[in-house]
C-alpha cells in the first residue's frame, strides 16, 4: 500500500495498482518552493551557529576531518538507497577531476577558511561574507564557461560589498586619541577573520563553478551509458529519478577530497595530530555541535535545497538561500551575547538585496 499526492488529491492504492481510496485535501503548493527555501536558510543558520561552538572547542582542522567523516557516511547511507551502491555511480575521468578540483576550493581551502573565521569574528559575520560568493561565481563562470553575466549582476556586486562594508567598518571616534590623518572609518572586526571569511566567500563561488563543470560532465557520463535521468535506477531501494540522486554523488567526491585534504593539512601543521583528533571526539558538547552542523548543512540543507529548485526557480530559491546573514543575528546575539548595531542589521540586509540582483 502506498500514498500519492497529485493535484491535491491523496490516491490510497495497493501493490498492483488498483485505487482503494480517493479523498480531497486542502493542498496548495503555491508556495512550497519558497517554503522549502526558507527551511534551507534556516537549516544552514542553524549549522552556522553549531560549527562556531565546535571550531572554538576543538579547532578548524579537527572539525572538519570529523564532519567529512560524518558526510561521507551519511551520503554513504543516501547513495545506497537511491543508487544501490554506495559510492558514486557511473562517475567518469572528468567526473572526477571536477568535483576533486570543486572539493579542494570549495571544502578543504573554503571550509577551513571558514571555520578559522568564525574563530576570530564569529558565525554572524563569517555568513555574511558568504554573499561574496554569488559575485565569486559570476565572475568565475564568465572566465571559465562563458556565462554571460549581466550589469545587473555588477550591480549586485557593488552593493553586495556595500552592505559588507557597512557592517564591518565604524566610524572613529575623535575624543578617542586618533591620530590627525587616521582614517575616518576603522574596522570592526579583527583583520585576520575578515581575511579568512573573505577567502571562504570566494571559494565556496569558486567552487560551485567547478561543481557545476563537474556535474555536466557527469551527465555525459550518464547519457553515454544510455540511462534515462528522470527515471530511477531499477536496483535502487528507493525509487528517486537518478537526476536527483546526482548532486549527491558530486557531493560525496568532493567530500572524499576534503576529508584527505583536511587530514594531511591536520598531519603536516601539526605534531601532536593524533592527540588532537582524539581530544576532539572525547569531546562530547563538540561532538554534538559537528554532529549537528553535519546534519543540518550538507544533508538536510543540500537535500532541501535540491527539493526546493523542483518547486520554484532557482532564482528565487537561491535568493531566499542566502536569507542566512539576516536569520542569524537574532539567536548569535542571543545564545552568544553578542551586541548588535543597526548598522550592522542594515548592512546585512544590503548585502542580501546585493545577492538577490544576480538572480533577477
Amino acid at each position: 500500500m502506498r500514498w500519492l499526492l497529485k493535484k491535491g488529491i491523496f490516491v490510497i492504492s495497493n501493490s498492483d495498482g488498483g485505487a482503494i481510496k480517493v479523498g480531497l485535501v486542502r493542498y496548495d503548493a503555491m508556495f512550497i518552493g519558497e517554503i522549502i527555501s526558507l527551511f534551507v536558510a534556516l537549516s544552514w543558520t542553524v549549522t552556522a551557529l553549531f560549527a562556531e561552538v565546535a571550531s572554538k572547542r576543538m579547532g578548524s582542522l579537527p572539525l572538519n576531518v570529523v564532519r567529512m567523516v560524518m558526510s561521507l557516511s551519511l551520503l554513504a547511507v543516501t547513495l545506497w538507497l537511491v543508487m544501490g551502491i554506495p559510492w558514486p555511480r557511473f562517475a567518469d575521468g572528468p567526473t572526477w577531476l571536477w568535483l576533486l578540483l570543486s572539493g579542494v576550493v570549495g571544502y578543504v581551502i573554503g571550509d577551513y577558511c571558514l571555520m578559522q573565521g568564525y574563530i576570530y569574528i564569529g558565525s554572524r559575520f563569517g555568513q555574511l561574507f558568504m554573499t561574496l560568493s554569488a559575485p565569486t561565481a559570476a565572475i568565475m563562470g564568465r572566465l571559465l564557461i562563458g556565462e554571460e553575466m549581466s550589469p545587473l549582476a555588477i550591480v549586485g556586486m557593488c552593493v553586495t560589498l556595500t552592505g559588507i562594508g557597512m557592517s564591518i567598518l565604524s566610524k572613529r571616534d575623535p575624543a578617542a586619541g586618533s591620530p590627525v590623518h587616521a582614517p575616518y572609518f576603522k574596522l570592526s572586526l579583527p583583520k585576520k577573520g575578515i581575511a579568512y571569511a573573505s577567502m571562504a566567500g570566494i571559494c565556496q563561488g569558486f567552487g560551485l563553478v567547478l561543481s557545476k563543470i563537474g556535474l555536466e560532465h557527469y551527465d555525459a557520463a550518464l547519457v553515454a551509458a544510455g540511462l534515462d535521468t528522470h527515471a530511477p535506477l531499477a536496483d535502487a531501494l528507493l525509487p528517486m529519478p537518478l537526476y536527483i540522486s546526482v548532486p549527491f554523488a558530486a557531493t560525496m567526491i568532493r567530500a572524499a577530497m576534503g576529508l584527505l585534504g583536511f587530514t594531511l593539512l591536520l598531519f603536516l601543521f601539526n605534531k601532536d595530530a593524533v592527540e588532537k583528533l582524539r581530544h576532539a571526539v572525547t569531546d562530547r558538547r563538540a561532538m554534538w555541535c559537528v554532529f549537528g552542523a553535519t546534519i543540518f548543512g550538507p544533508f538536510v540543507g543540500v537535500s532541501m535545497s535540491l527539493l526546493a529548485t523542483m518547486y520554484t526557480s532557482t532564482g528565487i530559491a537561491q535568493t531566499l538561500f542566502a536569507l542566512t546573514p539576516i536569520l542569524i543575528i537574532a539567536p548569535a546575539a542571543i545564545l552568544f551575547h553578542q551586541r548588535v548595531t543597526p548598522r550592522e542589521i542594515i548592512g546585512a540586509v544590503i548585502s542580501v538585496v546585493g545577492v538577490s540582483l544576480f538572480f533577477i
